[in-house]
């Protein structure tokens, strides 16, 4: 009798915030146990820092850590209340079709 693995296929998520430039930006979430280790980067020197996470399907909370200042993602609007006082955003990664 054969056993059939179910393959997790993870999608590439796009991340992107706007700030001043020379900040130094971070995210971090569910996705990676809120350890702000991913760095964004502002190539171009304007203000836009992005980066680029392969996720599985499924919901994630976020957040920016901001030179040192946590804040959600503006530009999304779906979040969720995190139990510190302030706002989680949430993303859904939707499997491939």
């Amino acid at each position: 009798m054969a056993v059939e693995k179910k393959v997790v296929l993870r999608r590439a998520v796009n991340f992107e915030v706007r700030d001043l430039p020379g900040k130094e930006v971070l995210l971090a979430g569910s996705f990676n146990d809120w350890q702000p280790v991913k760095k964004l980067t502002d190539k171009k020197g304007d203000g836009i820092y992005r980066c680029r996470l392969m996720l599985a399907p499924g919901e994630y909370q976020y957040k920016f850590l901001i030179d040192g200042e946590w804040r959600s993602d503006a530009a999304n609007p779906n979040f969720t209340p995190n139990g510190f006082g302030s706002l989680n955003s949430v993303l859904v990664v939707d499997a491939e079709k």
